[in-house]
């Protein structure tokens, strides 16, 4: 499991992050991987919902982006996207229990639900692109 609880993001926050992904996301909802990101979210939830279903399609939208997630999304921080992980998404965000940053967590879910192997090594600590995945995101 990820290291501590994040705090959850408050109201306006989430309205600022939905508002961005929305806007982003007639941009990158041409993109290959939107549909299967979206799919990934929404049979990962924790309950379907509109308020769910509404945060799987900003996060896809937003996954398309060139910064990290968080940032694409306009949070203020990792912390409050594992924050919403973890209300919406809570079995992903328990397999994500090295805290590999959740772009690089999406896309390699994405590859082991295609029967790609992505790893270079057999195992995440013994990869040389361990730091890529595993670094703090300022």
């Amino acid at each position: 499991m990820p290291a501590a609880s994040p705090v959850a993001p408050d109201e306006t926050t989430r309205l600022r992050a939905a508002t961005r992904a929305i806007e982003a996301a007639e941009k990158f909802n041409e993109c290959d991987e939107f549909d299967e990101l979206l799919e990934l979210l929404l049979a990962q939830g924790q309950s379907p919902s509109e308020a769910q279903a509404w945060l799987a399609y900003a996060m896809a939208s937003s996954a398309m982006g060139e910064n990290h997630l968080w940032q694409d999304m306009g949070l203020p921080s990792r912390d409050a996207l594992s924050a919403l992980m973890a209300e919406y998404f809570p079995a992903l965000y328990a397999a994500n229990s090295g805290n590999m940053k959740w772009k690089k967590f999406f896309y390699r879910q994405l590859c082991a639900r295609a029967g790609i192997p992505i790893c270079k090594s057999p195992h995440c600590a013994d990869c040389h692109d361990y730091s890529l995945c595993f670094a703090p995101e300022n």
